[in-house]
């Protein structure tokens, strides 16, 4: 199997960075799609929320954006204005997505990206906030230490 991995990522994102840094933890070296200065077709856009399975409304990020301002709260805006306000605003578009041969995820948490990782963890892994994630042995670490 390949392990050609993409993020489309956002640096100035912890969530982000940690995903990034989990894949390479692997062994695996992304594509790296800073989305903000590089959006997405709207054609690729709709093919990456079906292929993660699901609504464009769960790719909608509300933090620091204007989906406030754009009244994207109301839930009965359909899938395509939903999508249109992403192609307006590439920033309402949550991260970090991940496209592996695994799948297509939006990974948060970040260690959601373990499970389109097709090379094991090498090693220890820390997110930026100080939680173990990954052991000396490349082994996953529950949320009390325990490993699953």
């Amino acid at each position: 199997m390949t392990t050609d991995i993409t993020i489309y990522h956002n640096p100035e994102c912890g969530t982000s960075r940690n995903t990034l840094a989990l894949i390479r933890n692997a062994g695996i070296e992304p594509h790296v799609v800073e989305y903000l200065k590089t959006p997405p077709s709207r054609a690729l856009l709709e093919q990456l929320i079906g292929r993660a399975g699901i609504a464009p409304r769960a790719l909608l990020r509300e933090k620091g954006t204007p989906f406030a301002d754009l009244g994207l709260g109301d839930e009965s805006l359909d899938d395509d204005a939903l999508i249109d306000a992403m192609m307006a605003h590439p920033i309402l578009i949550n991260r970090p997505l991940v496209v592996s041969l695994l799948g297509v995820k939006l990974c948060r948490p970040s260690e959601e990206v373990l499970d389109l990782l097709p090379e094991p963890q090498r090693g220890a892994f820390v997110k930026e906030d100080g939680e173990q994630v990954i052991d000396d042995a490349g082994n996953r670490v529950g949320a009390r230490g325990e490993h699953r």
